[in-house]
């Protein structure tokens, strides 16, 4: 079929796909929609409500609904407008606009109407009047100066995003088909996605769902099993990244899952010439725990490797690979701190290391060695021992709000893995006799029932300050 037939069928169709963005899914895009995304796409369509407000879990196809959304609303409606916005420009272009971009190529109709670039998509021949746009959540004044009888705004991870934007937004919609999608993750108890789920005043104003992991045929069911026998079943981060539940707010956890989540979800502009690196080693005592690798390049934190069983000689054979490796990548001149467990079987990657420098110092004049023990009593205004101090220089990175309320950016940004995650939101802490603050040990965990806090304590060992003589780079500043 040529393009203009495909055109005249499609409009011959619209007022019905007005009514059935079901419809229009399998039609038009082919896409065969899940039960909650039917139903959220049908609460769109209907003329009594003009907001909606969907928690979910990870993996359940949110993307797809938003994506499926932004096609329909754009395509079927005379002259509209929609405005696609996420917390972070990865969110949003690279998650979001990319998935908006899969579907639209394999619609011929689609393709027949609409024009995509990398930040819009309109309608052919009326680019100013008719179109998608893909705004990033940083500002109020990105969501302020649209206006159209016909308009949509779709917010991804809608619990990222801040309140004076999410109230630009608001005030925007006021025309008499002007429509608000809310999707996201569930990691704060505040603010507006919060108060849609279940704020006696404002839940009423939305068609709310929630939509768990467990329920989508397409999630893994094996990582959902893994992280509820791991972490339990009522942990924060099944609750959020499973189930789409809120947290609960548990007064002796150290560090509030929203500011782990938010973390993840930053966006990172690597810098050419890194200003600081770090590697951290968590090397595994028993059977079941696992040897930790990971580096901070500036702000940002990856694993480098993951392994059961290891011996200390591979470990640290490990150690030097990925130390030579940031060394030829950044073309690195100063020393790198190589900071190790040094309980336990630890002790043994530290004297390999060790050695191996003494041996070659000239080939490994980048390598300093540091040996950290977790869990040794310190002498601090605020912190028992050497691992609540790292808990707090960790904490305090992630800080959303510096000490006098004013808003603070993030200053770490961690990998998105599920054990990290689940090791940092659930480790507790407790006041000492001296009004200081100790977070439980390794083997307290353990008696929880929860695993080593294997990843945890490598990404700790990443952020502990160190300072290094005659090295203006490399470390953290004390």
């Amino acid at each position: 079929m040529n393009v203009t037939k495909l055109i005249k069928v499609f409009r011959t169709r619209q007022k019905l796909y007005q009514r059935d963005p079901v419809l229009f899914a399998k039609e038009v895009v082919g896409y065969e929609a899940d039960t909650w995304q039917a139903d959220t796409l049908r609460d769109l369509a209907d003329p009594d409500c003009r907001r909606v407000s969907v928690r979910s879990g990870q993996g359940v196809g949110k993307t797809a609904t938003e994506a499926v959304a932004l096609l329909w609303f754009l395509s079927c409606f005379p002259f509209a407008r929609v405005v696609a916005t996420a917390p972070t420009r990865q969110q949003l272009n690279d998650v979001l606009w990319s998935e908006i971009a899969k579907w639209q190529a394999k619609s011929p109709m689609l393709n027949a109407i609409l024009r995509w670039t990398k930040t819009y998509v309109f309608m052919t021949g009326m680019e100013k009047r008719w179109f998608a746009v893909a705004r990033t959540a940083t500002k109020p004044e990105n969501m302020q100066g649209f206006h159209e009888e016909n308009m949509l705004f779709i917010v991804d991870e809608a619990s990222g995003v801040a309140e004076p934007i999410m109230e630009a937004i608001l005030g925007t919609l006021s025309g008499p088909n002007n429509k608000l999608l809310l999707c996201g993750n569930p990691t704060k108890t505040s603010g507006t996605f919060y108060d849609s789920h279940t704020n006696a005043k404002i839940r009423p104003l939305y068609r709310s769902r929630r939509v768990s992991s467990r329920d989508v045929a397409r999630t893994d069911k094996e990582n959902i099993e893994m992280l509820e026998r791991r972490y339990g079943k009522e942990s924060n981060v099944v609750r959020v990244r499973v189930d789409g539940e809120f947290p609960l707010q548990e007064d002796d956890v150290f560090i509030p899952i929203h500011l782990l989540e938010r973390s993840i979800k930053t966006d990172y502009e690597p810098r050419e010439n890194p200003l600081s690196l770090q590697i951290g080693v968590d090397v595994a005592r028993f059977g079941d725990d696992k040897t930790v690798i990971s580096y901070r390049v500036d702000e940002k934190i990856e694993f480098w490797q993951k392994r059961h069983g290891q011996d200390t000689m591979t470990t640290a054979d490990k150690v030097i690979e990925l130390g030579e490796l940031l060394v030829k990548r950044y073309g690195w001149k100063y020393k790198i701190p190589v900071c190790v467990d040094d309980g336990g079987v630890g002790g043994g990657v530290v004297d390999r290391l060790t050695r191996v420098k003494r041996n070659d110092p000239e080939r490994f004049k980048w390598m300093e060695v540091m040996r950290i023990q977790f869990g040794k009593r310190i002498k601090h205004r605020n912190y028992h021992d050497t691992t609540t101090y790292m808990m707090g220089v960790l904490r305090k990175l992630l800080e959303d709000y510096e000490d006098d309320g004013t808003p603070k950016p993030v200053e770490i940004i961690l990998p998105n893995d599920d054990d990290l995650i689940g090791q940092l939101s659930s480790r507790k802490y407790s006041m000492t006799e001296q009004s200081k603050q100790k977070v439980e040990s390794k083997d307290e965990m353990k008696k929880r029932n929860l695993p080593s806090p294997d990843e945890a304590d490598s990404v700790l060992l990443c952020v502990i300050p160190v300072r290094l003589k005659d090295n203006p780079k490399g470390g953290t500043k004390e």
